[in-house]
């Protein structure tokens, strides 16, 4: 997709400190956590870094010891920092997750409203961080978060159309932080329209086109302008059609055991961007996001579970 090798890598949201249960139960009754990043713009920003592409991460957070502790984790990665602002009025966001043995999905308390993120706006975003070439990543979830990120995400989007940026965009929808369904679908598809590559779950198709048919949900995004739509099928793998006509069902890949499907989605996402701005064909593409999502739902954590490059190197199924 893209003449640079390396290109790079832009999105932004909201990044949370992630308090993970370590034992299972109730978690009014867990009495030790681990703690971790968390969010899905920065899972696909930590995935890419890791792959060798120069990220950067556009968010806000609180001066407080959460704050200092996500700017310090995604420097970690060797994501770029440059793009976080500090909120003087607002405290960084959290979030709780709880421990499962049986593969079911965890269950996730959010302490968010009014965090420092949510104030993010239009003027906190560098024109400087989009440059030729890069790409520009972005979800709807950031989109949910608050008014004034939703034009942060606009303002990225412009600055990204007028470097003749790539664009991708994970649906990702979040229900209960829009104030309606018509204002979700409505925001969430002006979003997609506006990308070149667009990732919605077959569930979210229901919602956002009225379908659960893969075929007929990828048709509606391409009849708007969009080049590739890849359906994610959960573990049945995933669908993509491009604006070419091609199309096909990439089947996934079998897990042994599911240990935590958080950031699996983030994961697909992170596997398809890297093998596109790699130059490998949308098959390909949909074949290392199943696997990315497949590593990610083995281990514990939103982000644990991706490769560097060295470590994709060594897969022999991409």
């Amino acid at each position: 997709m893209q003449n640079n090798p390396t290109p790079s890598f832009v999105t932004l949201g909201e990044a949370m400190a992630l308090f993970i249960a370590k034992n299972s139960g109730a978690l009014s009754e867990v009495e030790e956590f681990s703690r971790a990043l968390a969010g899905a713009e920065v899972n696909v920003a930590i995935g890419m870094a890791r792959l060798g592409f120069p990220s950067s991460y556009i968010s806000k957070v609180g001066q407080d010891c959460l704050g200092k502790f996500i700017r310090q984790a995604i420097a970690k990665e060797q994501i770029g920092t440059e793009g976080i602002t500090e909120s003087t009025e607002h405290a960084t966001g959290f979030m709780m997750k709880s421990k499962q043995t049986d593969g079911s999905d965890p269950s996730v308390e959010y302490f968010r409203r009014n965090s420092a993120a949510s104030t993010l706006n239009a003027s906190d975003i560098d024109r400087e961080l989009f440059t030729a070439g890069s790409h520009l990543h972005l979800t709807g979830v950031a989109a949910a978060v608050s008014s004034s990120m939703r034009e942060a995400v606009q303002q990225a989007l412009t600055f990204a159309k007028e470097q003749g940026c790539s664009i991708s965009f994970d649906t990702n929808l979040r229900p209960s932080l829009w104030p309606d369904t018509a204002t979700m679908v409505r925001t969430i598809n002006q979003l997609a329209f506006a990308s070149d590559i667009v990732l919605p779950g077959v569930e979210e198709g229901k919602i956002l086109v009225g379908s659960e048919d893969p075929e007929t949900i990828a048709d509606f995004y391409l009849n708007h302008g969009v080049k590739t739509v890849i359906v994610k099928l959960g573990g049945q793998g995933a669908y993509y059609k491009t604006s070419t006509g091609e199309s096909a069902t990439i089947a996934g890949f079998p897990v042994a055991q599911v240990v935590d499907t958080v950031g699996a989605g983030d994961s697909f996402a992170v596997g398809v961007i890297s093998a596109l701005l790699d130059g490998e064909s949308t098959e390909h593409a949909t074949r290392r996001g199943n696997l990315f999502g497949s590593l990610t739902v083995q281990v514990r954590g939103d982000s644990e579970g991706l490769p560097t490059r060295a470590q994709l190197n060594e897969l022999v199924q991409v």
